[in-house]
C-alpha cells in the first residue's frame, strides 16, 4: 500500500462566514447524568464562550506567494490572492496577532468582529449576524516565526491575555477556535500530541503539536487550555487530502509573546546572532569525537571577529546552559538565542574538553536574507504596477544581504509578480536597478517619476547588478 505525501498546507483559504448570537435561557440537564461529566461538559463550554470572544476573522487582499509551483523559476513570483484566515485580540485597544502568511503582500486587511451563539433553545435562540467590520493596519510581520500584528481603531475590546508564564504538558486538553472554511468561531476539542515538536529538521522553529480538528482557515486562531490560557497559534496541519487529519501544529506562547511585543515596539524583530554555529549531537559524532555525552548541542564553527570568537568560544564547545537554562537539543538552543532580550549579554556555560567553562556575550543584529526582501516591501507603496516588481531603496542593511554586492546606490527589486508585464521574465528579486536609459537611479521615486514620462512603445535598458554581475535589461513599454 502507497503512504501519500504529507503535504504541509498553510492554512488560508476562501468560505463564507455565518455568525450568530443567542440569548441565555436555561438549559435542561439529565439527573441520570454522572456529575463528572457534567462539571467536565460546563468546564469546556466556559472556556470556549470566554476564548472565542477574543478570536476574529481576517479578510485580505493583496499579493502572495504560490503554494505550489511547477515553475523552478517562478518560485519567488508573487501572485495576485484572497485569503481567509483567523486572529486573536491581545489587546483591548485593537492589537491582533495573526500568522505571517495570512496577511503577507495584503493590500487590504479586514477584521470582522462579531458574537457567537453559544447555545441553540427552541424559541430564545436569536439568529442575526451583529457584525463589526473594520479596516486593519499592519503594524508588523516576522516569516521566521510567521507571525504578524495588526491593528483596527477600535477600544474596550475583549483581549485574550499572553502570560509571562507558560506550561504545556503532553496529553492535555486543549480547543482549537478559528474560521476553517471561512466558518467563523468553530471549535473543536483534542489534546495536545506533542510539545517541542520539530517538524523541518533543517529549520530549527519548534512547535506544540495536537490532534484538535484543524482545517484551512484557522490559522491565525488560538490553540487555548482548560484554563482559557493560550497554548500557541494554529499555523499549519500535514495532511494527504487537505483537511485535517490530527496532525495540527501551533507556534508556542512564548514565541508568539516575543514576536508582538517587538513588532508592537518597531514594527520588526531584529533578529539577533553570536556568530557561531552549532549542530545536534549524535551518537556516531559522540564516538567518532569520543564526546563525553551522545545527546546536547556541539559548536561547529565560529564567524571571525563575531561576537562569540571576542568572548572566547571555541569550535567543539558543548553548550550546558544558556542564561541558567539547560540546552539539552539543538531546537532549544536556537529558541533561547531567538527570544533573549535585546543589546544585553547571554551567559553561556560549555563544556571544553571536559571542563566547565563560562562565557559572556553580546549578540548583535544579524542581516536579513535575499529570499526574504519581499517581506521588506510594502505592497501599497512600493508596488511598480507598469513593471510588475516591488522596489525598495538600496541601504546597508539591504546591502549586507545582497553577497559580493559592488554597488553603493540603487533600487533593489524586493518581489516580483507572477504572470504580469513582459519585464517579469528579465527581472529576478535581488536584483539592484543602477540606472534606466544612461541615467542613474538612486531612489525608487526616482525610477518612477523617469517611468512616467513613458508611453506604450518607448524602449528602456536597465543596468542591473545581479549576483555580482553588471549587465544590461532591455525591453519595450506596454
Amino acid at each position: 500500500m502507497k503512504i501519500p505525501t504529507l503535504l504541509v498546507l498553510l492554512l488560508s483559504c476562501i468560505a463564507a462566514p455565518l455568525s450568530v448570537l443567542s440569548q441565555e435561557s436555561p438549559k435542561s440537564s439529565d439527573a441520570s447524568t454522572p456529575q463528572i461529566l457534567r462539571e467536565y461538559d460546563q468546564a469546556i463550554d466556559q472556556v470556549a464562550e470566554r476564548a472565542m470572544q477574543s478570536v476574529v476573522k481576517i479578510e485580505v487582499t493583496g499579493f502572495g506567494k504560490p503554494e505550489s509551483s511547477s515553475d523552478e523559476e517562478d518560485d519567488q513570483a508573487l501572485r495576485r490572492q484572497r485569503a481567509i484566515g483567523s486572529g486573536v485580540i491581545v489587546d483591548p485597544d485593537g492589537y491582533i496577532v495573526t500568522n505571517n502568511h495570512v496577511v503577507a503582500g495584503a493590500l487590504r486587511i479586514r477584521v470582522i468582529v462579531s458574537p457567537a451563539t453559544v447555545e441553540l433553545v427552541t424559541g430564545h435562540t436569536q439568529l442575526s449576524n451583529p457584525q463589526r467590520v473594520y479596516e486593519a493596519k499592519l503594524i508588523g510581520t516576522n516569516r521566521y516565526a510567521d507571525l504578524a500584528v495588526v491593528k483596527i481603531e477600535a477600544h474596550d475590546l475583549p483581549a485574550l491575555n499572553l502570560p509571562e508564564l507558560f506550561s504545556v504538558r503532553l496529553g492535555e486538553t486543549v480547543l482549537a477556535i478559528g474560521a476553517p472554511q471561512g466558518l467563523d468561531h468553530t471549535v473543536t476539542k483534542g489534546i495536545v500530541s506533542a510539545v517541542g515538536r520539530q517538524p523541518d529538521l533543517d529549520r530549527p522553529m519548534v512547535y506544540v503539536q495536537t490532534d484538535a480538528p484543524i482545517n484551512p482557515g484557522n490559522s491565525g486562531g488560538p490553540l487555548v487550555d482548560r484554563d482559557g490560557n493560550l497554548v500557541g497559534l494554529n499555523t499549519f496541519i500535514y495532511s494527504s487530502g487537505g483537511g485535517s487529519e490530527g496532525l495540527g501544529f501551533a507556534i508556542p506562547e512564548p514565541v508568539v509573546r516575543f514576536v508582538y511585543h517587538e513588532l508592537k515596539a518597531h514594527g520588526f524583530v531584529l533578529a539577533v546572532t553570536i556568530g557561531a554555529h552549532a549542530q545536534t549531537i549524535t551518537p556516531d559524532l559522540a564516538a567518532g569525537l569520543k564526546l563525553p555525552q551522545d545527546h546536547g548541542v556541539i559548536v561547529s564553527d565560529i564567524d571571525t571577529g563575531g561576537p562569540a570568537a571576542k568572548a572566547g568560544l571555541r569550535p567543539g564547545d558543548i553548550v550546558e546552559r544558556i542564561d541558567g537554562v539547560l540546552i539539552d537539543s539543538f531546537p532549544k538552543y536556537t529558541a533561547f538565542l531567538y527570544l533573549h532580550k535585546r543589546e544585553t549579554s547571554l551567559r553561556m556555560d560549555v563544556l571544553r574538553d571536559g571542563k566547565p567553562v563560562a562565557l559572556s556575550i553580546t549578540p548583535i543584529d544579524s542581516l536579513p536574507l535575499v529570499d526574504s526582501l519581499s517581506d521588506l516591501a510594502n505592497p501599497r507603496k512600493d508596488l511598480i504596477p507598469s513593471l510588475g516588481i516591488f522596489v525598495i531603496d538600496l541601504n546597508d542593511v539591504i546591502a549586507a544581504a545582497l553577497p559580493g554586492l559592488r554597488s553603493k546606490h540603487g533600487v533593489v527589486v524586493a518581489g516580483v509578480l507572477s504572470g504580469e508585464p513582459a519585464t517579469l521574465s528579465n527581472l529576478d528579486t535581488g536584483d539592484v536597478i543602477l540606472s534606466m536609459n544612461g541615467k542613474s537611479l538612486r531612489t525608487s521615486d526616482e525610477l518612477r517619476k523617469q517611468l512616467a514620462d513613458l508611453k506604450p512603445g518607448d524602449s528602456v535598458a536597465f543596468q542591473v547588478e545581479r549576483q555580482s554581475l553588471v549587465q544590461y535589461v532591455a525591453f519595450e513599454v506596454e
